[in-house]
């Protein structure tokens, strides 16, 4: 029997101070998202998209995004991120301190117009004042793609379509670009089939994916990815997260649930799974909800239960 060729190391990046924050409606208090985001750094997670720079009017929930970041530079080994809109967020998030920006771009127009109020093309031609203001400052910077495997407005998304995006960010000098499934509309054999194809064409491209669970596929998909060598994810802790100009969409893939699906996988993550579970259940109780976490509804595979004392006899 053939075995199944996977990585062996993967990096998770943890994207619940922005993409989970902003879903949720009640305002979360700065000291308790910096709480969380001191907690989720002593599991072992080194990667993080720690806020949006959008406009406190747009997203409330993100309007300490400054705050945020300014108190969180003490958490040396941390690799942070923050999503930016437009050069004036680019700007803002520079000022804070932000090393590394994530374009917001979608890959329809339908949904480009919902949540950025432009056109896919519109939006590209924005996005070369961000890059070229995050060269002058040293800053690196990421692509991203939303609704690449599904638009919940105009279904399937043509290859090229994505590729013409992908050509685009090539020319603005950036070669890492987030794949979001930012309704769960993926499937493995789409994951898997997009991704070859987008590695033949562009070679050179470091693809990461941002899953989300809507449809309970996010787990497939990421098996897919990594059968394509995909080495970077995006998660959530708790499974919070949702795009609120997307219909219908829930949260991001557990990052417990994905570091324990890694783990039993043999994978290797730098997360310890213990502690992300209890910080997992710590941000629920916070929170006052969880996004759909499996670890939290029956935990790890290891958790065993206690074995029957008898055997029952059934009446005849």
């Amino acid at each position: 029997m053939t075995e199944l060729l996977l990585p062996s190391k993967v990096t998770i990046c943890e994207v619940a101070p922005r993409d989970g924050f902003q879903a949720e409606p009640e305002w979360i208090p700065t000291e308790q998202k910096l709480r969380i985001i001191r907690e989720l750094a002593k599991t072992g997670v080194k990667s993080m998209e720690i806020t949006s720079f959008v406009h406190p009017r747009a997203i409330p929930q993100l309007k300490d995004a400054e705050e945020v970041v300014r108190k969180s530079q003490d958490l040396t080994g941390m690799y942070f991120r923050a999503l930016v809109p437009n050069v004036k967020g680019a700007e803002r998030a520079i000022d804070a301190g932000i090393k590394k920006l994530k374009l917001m771009l979608s890959a329809t127009d339908s949904h480009s117009l919902s949540n950025a109020n432009s056109t896919v093309e519109d939006a590209l031609n924005k996005l070369e004042s961000i890059t070229e203001l995050a060269e002058i400052k040293g800053v690196k910077v990421g692509g991203s793609i939303s609704v690449a495997f599904g638009c919940p407005y105009e279904g399937d998304v043509p290859l090229s379509r994505i590729e013409l995006i992908l050509d685009r960010y090539t020319q603005m000098g950036i070669n890492e670009v987030s794949l979001a499934d930012t309704t769960g509309m993926g499937n493995p054999k789409q994951v898997y089939r997009l991704l070859g194809d987008l590695k033949e064409r562009f070679p050179n491209m470091t693809f990461s994916m941002h899953l989300h669970n809507t449809r309970g596929m996010a787990l497939a998909n990421v098996v897919a990815a990594l059968q394509q060598g995909v080495v970077h994810f995006d998660s959530s802790i708790a499974g919070l997260g949702g795009c609120p100009y997307a219909p219908g969409a829930s949260g991001n893939i557990a990052t417990e649930d994905l570091v324990h699906a890694l783990f039993e996988m043999g994978i290797e993550t730098g997360i310890d799974l213990e502690s992300i579970i209890h910080v997992a259940k710590d941000v629920k109780q916070t929170i006052g909800h969880d996004g759909g976490s499996y670890m939290l509804q029956a935990g790890p595979c290891s958790q065993l239960h206690m074995k029957p004392k008898s055997q029952v006899k059934l009446e005849s």
